[in-house]
């Protein structure tokens, strides 16, 4: 077929004539054309000058006109050469036609079938479209029916009462699992009043009376248990804390079951708790209360005051006891020991009695409080978690509280020891302080009450010891003695004491009843002094009795107070006229000359000059008998003051 081809383009080239087609060229009528126009041709040529063809041209001097025709010669040829070769592509340009046109056929079919598949898709798209609102919509349903079945199956849940529910709350002990059968019981009939679905169903007329039957059941089975329970606490010999903490706590459920659903019988529980514990706490402070007293070692009556003389016996007075149980009426001593034992475990009666200890009554006093705080912190800690009402404490304690009072009411009434009440107050403030870190609330009113008691009491006492140093019998009490009044050392000691418990105080109304005491006792050491003939006598009186004071109040207060600082000025001043006493004993001649002399002025003319004659014999009286006289000072002085140290010091005065 190529071979073919290609012999009929030669034939056809043969017979085809280019110049009979094409017709001839005349260039010489186109250049004569007046259409022609050579303005600006000179311009032109001028801007060509740089093209190289045209400087060829330029410099061949070649005529324009000839060179315009062979280009144009050359186009006619070049374009008939192309027409040629479009002639000889003319059988292959009619089969690529032809096969256009069938691609165009195969194409217009593919158009109609994919518009065909078009169509279909569109079709299936709303097909989906539908498809995927159904699904929204199923899956809508779906998700309501499943928030219905939920709430359906939890209203069912919350009605219903299952068979195990009915034969554990009918049946069953009271335990573990009925505690839980009671949790459940108790949503069920909180959803029956609370929830209005359920108020409205129409399942509930038949629920509701078998769910009433439940909760009359249970409430009557666990009072008969916990009342049952709460006997136990009267049983004698029970430790109360322990039954409270590993039995009663498991049960306080029920508590909360009986406000809930059952309030008459919560009240009756209720009632029940606060008399069996207020009786039985009643009966335990009671009997530790009278196995104190048999332990008390009674310190002071009404007739043991600074002032009073205990030194006679008769028929009406007591003999003076010996010192070693009197001391404390007046000192501190080793009682002060009991604020540092103030947190210690309160005291076992039966234990001390075998042992035949007696205690002064702060011990006992600080004894029965440590019980009290104990006993009240647990009852208050567990009403608290057992009943959720701090009130319940206040009520069952009311018991105890009126025992206690009952025993403070004889007790105060007949307590003169004016220390062992200082001590009780302080004792009171230590257990509050201890009672505020335990953050227990329950005992703060009544401690208030008891120190609010105690500080009268002592106000009293306190002021019998200082009405008996201001209407002291002055013959009573003088002993024909300059040694340390016996009256001013029970002030001393007395003094010192209250001192030593106003440290880390500072109370102020006890320091101001304490001045009014020393002004008391500077009156009566005053007329006690008098009473001895001799002024050396009144004064060394004063002295030892200053000296004593002072050395027995250091003991409270190392530094020195207000009161001590005042008899140390006293002790001064009465040892500088004791000085000057005793110079004047033994040299009365010269200390009578040179006061004399000393109070005249030496630049007057007219006072008597000093002669040899008026001096020598005092002066040799002097030197004959001053050794003597030292020595008699001294003698006399060791022998006049019990205190060593207050004599060495009048010694260096001297």
């Amino acid at each position: 077929m190529g071979h073919s081809f290609a012999e009929a383009g030669d034939a056809q080239k043969n017979n085809f004539d280019l110049g009979e087609f094409v017709g001839d060229l005349n260039v010489e009528e186109d250049a004569s054309s007046d259409d022609i126009s050579l303005e600006g041709l000179q311009q032109e040529l001028e801007e060509c000058k740089e093209d190289d063809v045209v400087a060829n041209i330029l410099s061949k001097g070649t005529a324009l006109r000839d060179y315009t025709k062979g280009v144009e010669n050359n186009l006619r040829q070049v374009e008939l050469d192309s027409i040629q070769d479009y002639i000889k592509e003319s059988d292959n340009l009619v089969s690529l036609h032809d096969q256009i046109r069938e691609c165009d056929g195969i194409l217009s079919q593919m158009e109609t079938l994919l518009s065909g598949f078009q169509a279909e898709i569109g079709s299936i798209s709303s097909d989906i479209k539908i498809l995927q609102e159904k699904s929204m919509d199923m899956g809508l349903k779906l998700k309501n029916r499943k928030v219905a079945e939920s709430k359906l199956a939890k209203f069912v849940e919350d009605i219903i009462v299952p068979p195990r529910m009915v034969d554990i709350i009918v049946d069953a002990e009271v335990n573990d699992e009925y505690l839980r059968t009671l949790e459940i019981l108790s949503k069920k009939l909180k959803h029956t009043e609370v929830d209005h679905m359920a108020k409205t169903a129409k399942a509930l007329k038949d629920v509701q009376p078998e769910l009433e039957k439940l909760r009359q059941k249970a409430v009557a089975k666990v009072f008969d248990f916990i009342v049952q329970k709460l006997y136990a606490l009267r049983k004698p010999k029970t430790n109360i804390q322990i039954l409270q903490q590993s039995v009663l706590l498991k049960y306080k459920y029920i508590i909360s079951f009986l406000k809930e659903h059952g309030k008459e019988i919560y009240l009756e529980v209720r009632g029940a708790y606060i008399d069996t514990m207020n009786k039985v706490l009643s009966a335990h402070f009671r009997a530790y209360i009278q196995a104190l007293e048999k332990l008390q070692l009674d310190i002071a009556t009404s007739s043991d005051l600074i002032g009073v003389d205990t030194r006679s016996t008769g028929l009406f007075s007591r003999g003076r006891e010996p010192l070693k149980n009197r001391s404390a009426v007046f000192a501190l001593g080793e009682r002060i020991n009991i604020l540092k034992e103030i947190d210690q475990p309160a005291l076992i009666p039966h234990i001390a009695e075998a042992s035949s200890q007696k205690y002064p009554y702060e011990v006992l006093f600080r004894s029965l409080h440590k019980l009290l705080m104990d006993t009240a912190t647990s009852e208050y800690l567990f009403c608290d978690d057992f009943f959720g009402e701090e009130t319940i404490f206040f009520e069952t304690f009311a018991g105890p509280f009126a025992v206690i009072d009952e025993h403070f009411g004889t007790i105060l009434p007949n307590c003169y020891d004016a220390i062992g009440l200082m001590l009780m107050i302080r004792i009171t403030h230590q257990h509050q302080l201890i009672m505020s870190r335990r953050r227990i609330p329950c005992l703060d009113s009544y401690l208030d009450k008891v120190n609010i008691s105690l500080w009268p009491r002592f106000k009293m006492v306190f002021d019998l010891h200082l009405n008996s140093l201001r209407n002291a019998n002055v013959k009573t009490l003088w002993e024909d003695d300059i040694h340390p009044h016996y009256v001013i050392r029970r002030y001393a000691e007395f003094t010192s004491s209250l001192i030593h418990l106003n440290v880390g105080y500072g109370d102020g109304q006890l320091e101001l009843n304490l001045e009014r005491l020393r002004m008391a006792v500077d009156d009566l050491l005053i007329k006690l002094a008098k009473t001895f003939s001799k002024p050396k006598q009144q004064i060394v009186f004063l002295i030892n009795n200053y000296d004593m004071t002072i050395a027995v109040l250091k003991e409270a207060s190392p530094e020195g107070g207000k009161i001590q600082l005042h008899f140390e000025e006293l002790l001064k001043s009465n040892t500088s006229l004791f000085v000057e006493e005793l110079l004047l004993e033994h040299f009365s001649d010269l200390i009578k000359f040179v006061k004399t002399r000393a109070s005249e002025d030496p630049s007057s003319t007219s006072e008597r000059p000093i002669t040899v004659t008026e001096v020598e014999p005092i002066v040799k009286d002097f030197g004959s008998r001053w050794k003597a006289a030292i020595e008699l000072m001294h003698k006399d002085v060791i022998t006049s003051f019990s205190n060593f140290l207050c004599a060495v010091y009048v010694l260096i005065v001297i």
